[in-house]
Formats: structure tokens, sequence, C-alpha cells
């Protein structure tokens, strides 16, 4: 049995920009508690979490890592969580197991790029928000300016709980101090804010502040929690991980104030269009959030967060709607690589089990179960390469390393291109990939040949048109016959799912039982596409009519028939090729502006938004298409100096300028279909 209690437990996932030092305050918890017996370090190769070879080498964290600490009597989960933009997969996977999102912050370089993203995504999913802002010993940290951008940026809630004195030696804390000497701002101010918010979030508390203007300490710590669960302040604390300052007053702040899973986000499941919330203390209901296999021993974790419920070893992992399961065996508790076994997982734990083949986002239940807990949605991977070996026979090697990166990162998917039966990767960016191919070679020893980025166009119709197809095939004995008349209609840009499927025959023109076989046919289609070999979307395929014969139809036959018929309908449908529309942010130093709003003109691209930051930095905000930047990577650090740094999500996608799209056409050889 555990000796603590679902109260005592503190889930929390750091998140934020590359080189804001998540890691190095992972590391400084660790020491101050104790559990290590020296300071890891990320710069000389030392630290207990990024012990991976390609962080290591690149000295940035490349996967998230769960560690866990005792403070102030309470049980503190945290994930550590990689901020570089390419590798944002593993942190928005992250929020999903916990109640507290701590935005990390470099002094020096303010709210960055991947901040927003994380920050926006952790609100959207109703978590408690922190902010630390780290590196305080820093040169030339303009901290009221940053205070001000923090503000814009996150929300007018962030108020500072503790304030760096000292010139950054030591930090005051604001909750139980109504005065002393800082580095900035006012910790009487501070202190008020932090008492204002906490009244906003009790009728009766309001009442007593405004009667009396003040609040007791007690009152104060009792319902801070409930003020930072409810989003009424986003308490703002100050550290300097490297020189220990702010680590304490940090986890003692965590263990009293961050929600435990009681008080924070409560999740549901989903059936159907109804939610039931979970409760505690029912059936056991737990969400991968993470997947790793350890590449000395090849063993294949998932990483659980329980809802509610508890779980034994000798417990049965269920997926939804399923009778069998996966018996975990052991239930292990991680400390960066290292682990050991437990005998209970209780709600609000997080846990790990071995050898079993569950997905990220996936719900889990102890016997048989219905609904979901609804998944969090990732970034779609934009940036692809096509990929092939280097030495003959290891297509079966690639398909299988391949697979083990899709199932432990959420941004990176594979697929084998129907018309060029290239196997194309794709991901966030080009780091990324050049990551999992540098671990492709590490892990597994195979060396591949790369083609350059392949752009995921698409193709839809512009207007509605009919079409149809005969398909008679005679070679002695029995034939094939199958007769297909279709319709065609456009839908909605960016419909879900992108066909909508229609069968209108009446008085048994085609029997009901070759339905699926022309449906087949036009999925066959809706794949390679009619233009130029790009998937179609937004279309609404009606079967109107047709025709068949009661001995030599077929489902070859009609499978034959609703394709080439839907092929027809398309290409008289005044077909139009789309493109991908990216939203992309590019931070840089503010004397770079005017060159890189000229290069995204050049690029098509449409600026939405300017922002500057601390440290004489800015941030440009554009919507371009992705074909245009798809080496952006090497011209932002042409123009920069290698001071730049981009992020960019997908957006929506919209038609191809004609002459663009007749070159893109013109390249298209599409195959000969058998009775063409």
């Amino acid at each position: 049995m555990p000796s603590y209690s679902i109260a005592d437990i503190r889930n929390i996932a750091l998140v934020g920009h590359g080189g804001a030092g998540k890691t190095s305050l992972c590391e400084a918890f660790l020491h101050s508690t104790g559990v290590t017996s020296r300071l890891g370090s990320i710069n000389d190769k030392t630290s207990h979490l990024d012990t991976d070879e390609e962080a290591k080498e690149r000295l940035c964290s490349v996967d998230s890592h769960v560690m866990y600490i005792n403070a102030e009597g309470k049980t503190l989960n945290i994930i550590d969580t990689p901020g570089t933009p390419d590798f944002i997969g593993p942190a928005i996977a992250s929020l999903m197991a916990v109640e507290t999102a701590v935005i990390v912050i470099n002094a020096a370089a303010g709210v960055q790029v991947n901040t927003r993203r994380l920050n926006g995504i952790a609100q959207s999913q109703g978590l408690a928000r922190l902010v630390v802002v780290n590196r305080i010993d820093a040169e030339g940290v303009a901290f009221d300016d940053l205070l001000k951008v923090l503000r814009e940026s996150i929300g007018n809630e962030v108020v500072p709980v503790n304030l760096p004195a000292g010139k950054g030696k030591s930090v005051v804390n604001c909750i139980t101090n109504a005065g002393g000497e800082t580095d900035f701002y006012s910790v009487a101010e501070a202190h008020k804010d932090i008492v204002e918010r906490v009244a906003e979030v009790d009728d009766a508390l309001l009442n007593k502040y405004f009667e009396q203007g003040e609040l007791s300490a007690d009152e104060v710590q009792t319902n801070l929690p409930k003020a930072i669960a409810a989003g009424n302040i986003i308490p703002l604390l100050f550290t300097n991980a490297r020189g220990n300052v702010g680590i304490k007053e940090f986890l003692s702040f965590a263990a009293k104030e961050c929600p435990s899973p009681t008080e924070g986000k409560q999740r549901v499941l989903k059936y159907g269009d109804k939610e039931t919330p979970l409760t505690l203390d029912g059936p056991f209901v737990g969400q991968v959030f993470k997947v790793a296999n350890d590449p000395k021993s090849g063993i294949r974790y998932c990483f659980i967060r329980t809802f509610s419920g508890s779980l034994k070893p000798d417990g049965n992992l269920v997926h939804p709607g399923e009778k069998k399961g996966a018996r975990p065996g052991h239930l292990l508790r991680f400390q960066g690589h290292d682990h050991k076994d437990v005998d209970l997982a209780i709600a609000g734990d997080i846990f790990a089990v071995s050898k079993t083949e569950f997905h990220i986002g996936e719900t889990l239940f102890d016997g048989h179960g219905e609904g979901e807990i609804p998944k969090i949605k990732f970034p779609t991977p934009m940036y692809s390469l096509a990929v092939e070996p280097k030495a003959r026979g290891d297509e079966a090697k690639i398909g299988d390393a391949v697979r083990r990166f899709s199932d432990v990162d959420p941004c990176f998917k594979a697929h084998h291109d129907a018309q060029t039966h290239e196997l194309v990767v794709s991901g966030v960016g080009d780091l990324h990939l050049r990551v999992i191919l540098s671990k492709m070679h590490r892990l597994f020893k195979i060396d591949v040949n790369t083609k350059p980025p392949k752009i995921p166009y698409r193709e839809t119709i512009s207007v509605a048109a009919d079409g149809h197809h005969r398909h008679k095939k005679q070679t002695g004995g029995a034939g094939q016959f199958g007769e297909v008349y279709l319709r065609v209609e456009p839908l909605p840009r960016g419909s879900e799912p992108p066909m909508q499927w229609a069968w209108d025959i009446f008085g048994g023109s085609i029997p009901g039982q070759f339905e699926s076989a022309i449906k087949k046919g036009v999925v066959e289609l809706l794949g390679q596409g009619a233009l130029a070999g790009f998937p179609l979307q937004d279309i609404k395929v009606s079967i109107t009519d047709g025709k068949h014969h009661p001995v030599d139809s077929k489902e070859v036959a009609f499978k034959t028939a609703g394709k080439l018929a839907f092929r027809d309908a398309v290409l008289k449908a005044k077909p139009v090729l789309l493109e991908p529309i990216v939203n992309i942010e590019v931070t840089v130093p503010s004397d770079n502006v005017g060159d890189i709003t000229g290069d995204l003109a050049q690029r098509r691209g449409r600026p939405s938004g300017q922002d500057m930051l601390p440290g004489n930095l800015a941030v440009i905000k554009a919507q371009v298409p992705l074909a245009k930047v798809a080496d952006y990577h090497s011209r932002l650090s042409s123009i920069t100096g290698g001071k730049g740094s981009f992020a960019m999500d997908l957006s929506h996608f919209e038609a191809v300028p004609s002459n663009e799209a007749a070159a893109i056409i013109a390249q298209y050889k599409p195959k000969k279909d058998e009775d063409e």
C-alpha cells in the first residue's frame, strides 16, 4: 500500500520553450530533496533525466521524463518535457496526466513561441497554471517589462507569489509577507493581489475582504489551491536552478498550494454524446500518456495516469468495449530511467506497465467498461521525407523501426505513398526527423537515403457533377459486369469525415450486396486522387443508378465500376488542388524583423501580428503555404545568424494558385487501371 493518500498527490508537468531550464529545475528538485547525491547537469552530460544519447549530444531534451519526490509531506509526480518546438508531441501528451502545468520561462529570453503554444493548450484543457521565471541571475533582465509581457501573453491573472531579492540571490515570499526589499515590484502590492484573487473564489470570503480589507493567513492558505484550480490566479515564482535559488520555495509552494487530484481538473468518460464525470472512488479507469522503449533491453513501457479507482499487479487492463485485456504483472514507478515495483496504484497515481501494446491517449479499464477519456489533439506532422534503405534487405527493419518510433511519438507518422511506392515519414520539423533518423542508425544500425520534403497536398471539387462507368469483361466462361451511375457534390472545406456516402438506389437496379464493393472502389480513388495523385476530401458521393447481371456481376466488377465512375465525376466537377496553409511564429532579434517580414512576403505569407519581447526580440506571426517554408530552417538561420527560431502548425487547406497547380499536375503520371 502507498504511504500517501489521494489528497497528498500533486501531478505537475513542466512545459515551456527550449532553454528555459526545465530539466535543470528537475535536477535541482531531485538534489534538493535528497533523491540524488549530486546535482545533475545537461551541459556536462550528467543529467539523471536526459540519459538518451541524442539528448546528450544536442544538449536538449527530446522526450518527456517522469520523476517523483516528497516535499512538505506530499508526493509530487513531476513530468519534465522537451521545449524545442519539434518535440512538442511528448510535452502535449504529458498534459493529459496532470492537474497543474508549470510554464517555465528563461528570464533573459522571455515568452517564446513554444511558451505561448503550451500555455494555450494547458488553458484549453482546464488545467491549473503556474509560471516559473528561471535563470533570474542573468545579466540585464528587465523584470518589470517581463511581468508586463507575461500578463499580456498568459493573462492578467499572473501574480507574483514570491519576488527575487539581492540581485537574484534569494526570493521573498509574498503570501506570508506584506513587505520587504526586492529587486523589482512591491511585496505589499503582490500580497494584496494574492488576497484579492483568493477572495473571489467564495462569496463569504469576498464579503469579509470587502468589510475588513484582509483575510487571515489560514484563509489564504486554505483557499489558494481552489483559486489556482479555478484559474482565478496564475502564481508567478522566481528561481535559479543552477544556483539553488527559489528551489525549496517552489517545492513548498507546489506541495501546499497546487491542486490535488481531488481539487484539480476532473476528467469525464465520453460515450457517444453522453459525458459521465469520473469519480475517484469508482472502478479503475486510466489513460496512457507516454510510451517508451528501453534502448538496452528493448522492453516497451506504457505510462498510465489513474483517474478513478485503483489497480493491483494482478488486475486486467482492458480497452473500452472489450472483454479480454492484458495483465500488468508489475506496476512500476519511474524515477527518470530507473524504476521500482509498487503493489498498488491509487487514484491520482502515475505508474507504468511493461510488455503491453497500449498507445498514447487510450483509455483503459480493469475489466469491461465503455467510453473514453477525450484525447488531447496533437499538431499535424507536416514536414515529410521519402526514405529508402542504403542496404538491400533493410526494408523490413525500417518498417519495424518506424513502427516503434510512431508508438512513442504522437507527432511522428509514416505511410507508403500509393503512387511512388515510397515510404514517407512525417514529423513536426527538420530537427524532429533528423533526430529520429539518427536514432534509427544508433539503435537499429539502419542507414537511409532521403529525398526532399513532400508537401501533403489534397484534392477536392468545386461543383456537383455526375459520373458513370460500365465495367464489362468476357474471357471465356463467367465474365465480369457492373455498371454504376453516381453524383458528387462539394462539402465545406475541412469536413470530417472527408467523404460522405449516400446509397440512393431504388428498385434494386444494383443489389445492396454490392454497396460495400462500390464504396471500396470509391475509397480507393479517394486515397489515390484523380487530379495529381493526392487524397481527395470534402466530397459527398451518392450512388444513384446502375445495372447488374444475374450471373456475371461480381464484387470485383462493381469495385472497378465504382472507382472509375467516381473518377469520371471528379474530373467533370472542376477539381482543384489544395495546399496546406500553416500558422507560423518566428522569434528573431528586433534588427532582423524587416528582413523576415520581407522574406515571408516573398513566400506568399500573410502577416497576422507582431509582438516585441524583452531582450530585443520580436515575434512575427503569419500564415504561409507549407510548400514555401519547407526549407525555412536554413533560410532563417542564414538571415539571423542562427539566432532565430520558429514553430508552425496546420491552419487550413486552400486552393493552389493556378500557375503553380498546373506545374504540380503536369508531374502526375497516373497508373492505368486494368480495364481502361
